[in-house]
C-alpha cells in the first residue's frame, strides 16, 4: 500500500508518513512525527533515539527479508 504526497510538502528527516495516507498539498511534517490517516495528520511524536534504534533497525530488516521472498528469474 502507498501514501500519497502533493505537491510542496516538506518532510523533515525522521518522519513516518503512513501506508495509505494522503498528505495535502503544502504540508510540512515536523522532525520526528508520524502521519497519518485522509488526509493525513500528526498521529504522533516519537523520539530521535526511538527512530534512530528501532524503527531504522525494524526497516533495516524488512528491506532484508523482502529478498527473500522475491520470485527468481527464469533463464
Amino acid at each position: 500500500m502507498e501514501s500519497i504526497v502533493m505537491d510542496s510538502c516538506y518532510i523533515e528527516s525522521g518522519s513516518i508518513i503512513a501506508a495509505g495516507a494522503v498528505l495535502l498539498e503544502g504540508s510540512k511534517v515536523g522532525k520526528c512525527k508520524i502521519w497519518a490517516g485522509v488526509p493525513a495528520k500528526k498521529v504522533k511524536d516519537i523520539s530521535p533515539e526511538l527512530f534512530e534504534g528501532e524503527v531504522m533497525r525494524k526497516a533495516n530488516h524488512y528491506v532484508k527479508y523482502s529478498g527473500w521472498f522475491k520470485e527468481e528469474t527464469k533463464d
